[in-house]
């Protein structure tokens, strides 16, 4: 059954042909800008009854240096069997399109990129005939974006860091700043980014926080990640909230309705947390009416170690 990582890592250079030439770099090698993208049939299957599949297929376009293919593979682990598949892939590519053929493997942890990226050959030592040695995009190499600035430069490049990355110590501090930067892009520009992210760290610890910076910063529009960590929160907890608020919501205007929505958000963050509320920081929180005041404390909601800390620098 594929994966929602799966899916991410190669699915990502589908959304952004360009991200490639920009990846390259990382790489060791210098591949050119695409002027043009194409996205091909991933089925490679012949007349034989053995279908083969490559994950993501694009016919790249460069000023300089021509056209060329680019298959790219996502690999969650070691597969003794999966070398002889990315031979064929290129070959058959090759034999089929008469273009140059290269061949990308993103993976998420060292052990797999370390596997992945030595070379396998298809006959005896003395004579290799064909030697497979893919391009491997990983934790290894791929860039630790933390600063939203850098993020902000290349969101695409950011998200695939914070993917290749998920098992990582830094992913946390790429995901700050990626959804920093986020804050700025237009909606049809973040959202899939959002998903994006969300698929690559699929169960990982790092999903939770991801759920809850979303919520926070990303909160102007609709995505399905953000109403699923505000529906999952209130679920959990909406016994005990929702008879505070519901007398207050009705016959109230729209900014005092929203102002307790963002209140009850905080309270709710707070509680799934697991931290101790007591009633005087819950009914300073319900009763403050200011949305720029409650927006600070729903952001800081998110990291402080005391639910009083939540009002500092208020």
């Amino acid at each position: 059954m594929v994966s929602p990582p799966h899916e991410a890592m190669h699915r990502i250079f589908q959304h952004d042909p360009g991200l490639f030439s920009r990846v390259s770099r990382f790489l060791g090698v210098d591949i050119p800008t695409p002027v043009k993208a194409t996205a091909l049939p991933t089925d490679l299957t012949e007349a034989n009854p053995v279908e083969r599949r490559v994950d993501t297929l694009l016919r790249l376009e460069t000023a300089d240096q021509g056209p060329y293919l680019l298959a790219v593979e996502a690999q969650g682990k070691k597969y003794p069997d999966k070398p002889a598949s990315w031979a064929y892939y290129t070959a058959y590519l090759w034999t089929k399109y008469r273009l140059p053929t290269a061949l990308l493997v993103v993976c998420q942890d060292h052990a797999t990129a370390k596997w992945a990226q030595q070379p396998v050959s298809c006959g005896p030592p003395q004579l290799p005939t064909l030697t497979v040695q893919p391009l491997v995009a990983g934790p290894h190499n791929m860039p630790v974006i933390t600063d939203p600035e850098e993020a902000r430069a290349d969101l695409v490049l950011a998200s695939l860091a914070a993917i290749t990355h998920a098992a990582e110590p830094d992913v946390d501090a790429i995901l700050k700043a990626l959804s920093t930067a986020l804050r700025d892009a237009p909606e049809d520009v973040a959202k899939p980014l959002v998903e994006f992210t969300a698929q690559g760290l699929a169960k990982r610890p790092a999903k939770n926080l991801w759920r809850n910076l979303v919520a926070v910063d990303l909160s102007f529009y609709k995505s399905y990640l953000a109403e699923e960590v505000r529906d999952e929160v209130r679920a959990a907890v909406r016994d005990e909230v929702r008879n505070e608020v519901r007398d207050e919501v009705r016959g109230e205007v729209r900014d005092e309705a929203r102002a307790e929505s963002r209140a009850e958000d905080i309270l709710l963050i707070l509680e799934q947390r697991g931290l101790d509320i007591s009633e005087d920081v819950r009914s300073r929180i319900t009763h403050c009416t200011d949305p720029e005041l409650l927006r600070h404390w729903l952001a800081r909601a998110v990291t402080v170690p005391k639910a009083e800390e939540v009002f500092e620098d208020a």
